[in-house]
């Protein structure tokens, strides 16, 4: 019974203090297992010199075949952890002599110094020496001791590995407890580090504790796999280039797409990212003369258009009326492929508040452009349609692309556009023309077309 107390005694010690540390990201660990006891090699009379016979299990190991020892501690720094062990064990040979069955308990506390911390090895291989002291109990007998040694974990993972140590326990009391080498194996556990995005970084060295991201960027995500953290990344969800603050640059002119009004053609940067092949001061894409220079008010040509038609007054058989350069500048009744395309433009200017039918500002003025092209093509029926990107559940999304559309219809009714000529139609998210899966797709599902009806 007084053996079962002091038992007690060291597992309630080892169990009040923190758990053994193995590094600084799993502060905490347990050590559990068996151990050996061997008299043999201790340079003392009547047993063996130093180390002889040191793996001789058969003749010299005291060993219990069931769990006897458990280690915890905490990790103090610098490769240093602090540690108390209590082991139980069977003394049945005293080097070459057997004995009675006698009891032995250790309690030892000890400063382990990681070697890998001296020359960066591998971290499943993790080498250590380790020094203390502690209270030995041999039956009725009992001293303390001065403990050295060395020891090796392998670990399978950060948390879970093998430990096999031995250590020299030097008497302070030989009459009592003799010299003697305690050897130990068994299975390590270490934890306690903090990682509340689950991304494999501790949030002791996470920059994002609370967004999985990824080691080589010290936890923070890059959303769009560029190579730079979304917080540097001026376009988290395009990929682009690390000289524009990770925004792509279709035309390879050195300015962003973001920031460039011509994100296809290759200009400069004073022109915002647009060509100017006349150098008029009007960039390409505005420009009907794009290889004569000329003022902006006559769009960047040396000839005047009167009527704006984008026929120039010398070759308009109406140069006061506005009509396409198909029909020599004059207006014709239906509706001509120029005049649909110009309505297509200003169709993919109606912008709707985010999930609803109401208009941004500035929709109204593209309408009244798009009435003023129904009303000059009056032999021309038109059809609505509204879309959505995949945001969203199927019906909701049918819901708001009809609700939509009717938005258009109904505002051009109220323009002076007859009814007989307009009908409208939701087509919710089934008719894509970009990928939903990026932000600029999306924006381009968004949409209303305005097809002809006849």
């Amino acid at each position: 019974m007084k053996h079962l107390r002091k038992v007690l005694f060291v597992v309630a010690l080892c169990a009040g203090i923190s758990m053994n540390a193995q590094d600084e990201n799993n502060p905490w660990s347990i050590d559990i297992g068996a151990n050996a006891v061997d008299f043999y090699p201790t340079n003392q009379s009547g047993m063996g010199g130093w180390f002889d016979e040191f793996v001789n299990a058969d003749d010299h190991y005291n060993i219990i075949p069931s769990i006897s020892r458990l280690r915890v501690g905490r990790y103090l720094g610098s490769g240093f952890s602090l540690g108390l062990a209590g082991s139980l064990n069977k003394i049945e040979k005293v080097g070459d002599n057997s004995v009675s069955d006698l009891s032995y308990i250790g309690a030892d506390l000890d400063v382990r110094y990681a070697l890998n911390n001296l020359w960066g090895g591998k971290k499943w291989f993790d080498p250590y020496v380790h020094f203390g002291g502690g209270y030995q109990f041999i039956d009725d007998n009992s001293a303390g001791t001065a403990n050295g040694g060395i020891g090796v974990n392998f670990w399978f993972n950060d948390f879970i590995g093998i430990n096999v140590q031995t250590a020299y326990k030097h008497s302070f009391d030989e009459d009592n407890v003799m010299p003697h080498f305690q050897h130990a194996a068994g299975l390590s556990i270490r934890f306690g580090g903090k990682d509340t995005d689950g991304d494999g970084v501790y949030d002791k060295d996470d920059e994002c504790p609370e967004v999985f991201g990824l080691e080589a960027f010290n936890g923070c995500p890059d959303t769009d796999g560029d190579g730079i953290k979304d917080s540097d990344d001026a376009c988290p969800e395009v990929a682009g280039l690390a000289a524009l603050n990770g925004c792509p640059d279709a035309d390879g002119d050195g300015v962003a797409d973001k920031d460039d009004q011509c994100p296809n053609d290759a200009g400069t940067a004073a022109n915002n990212g647009c060509p100017d092949a006349d150098g008029d001061g009007v960039y390409d894409k505005d420009d009907e003369c794009k290889d004569v220079a000329g003022p902006k008010e006559n769009k960047g040509c040396p000839w005047p258009d009167s009527d704006n038609d984008g026929v120039f007054d010398k070759d308009d058989n109406c140069p006061n009326e506005a009509g396409p350069a198909s029909n020599q500048g004059c207006p014709e009744k239906v509706i001509t492929v120029e005049a649909k395309k110009q309505l297509d433009e200003f169709a993919k200017n109606i912008y709707f508040n985010t999930g609803r039918s109401s208009f941004q500002p500035g929709v109204a003025e593209k309408l009244d452009l798009i009435a003023d092209i129904m009303k000059e093509y009056k032999d021309s029926n038109f059809h609505i349609e509204g879309h959505t990107d995949s945001s969203g559940s199927d019906k909701l999304n049918q819901k708001l692309s009809e609700e939509r559309a009717k938005a258009v219809m109904d505002y051009l009714l109220g323009k002076g556009i007859a009814a007989d000529r307009l009908t409208s139609k939701g087509y919710g998210e089934s008719r894509p023309i970009s990928s939903n899966n990026t932000r600029r797709g999306r924006a381009e599902n968004r949409r209303v077309d305005i097809k002809l009806a006849n």
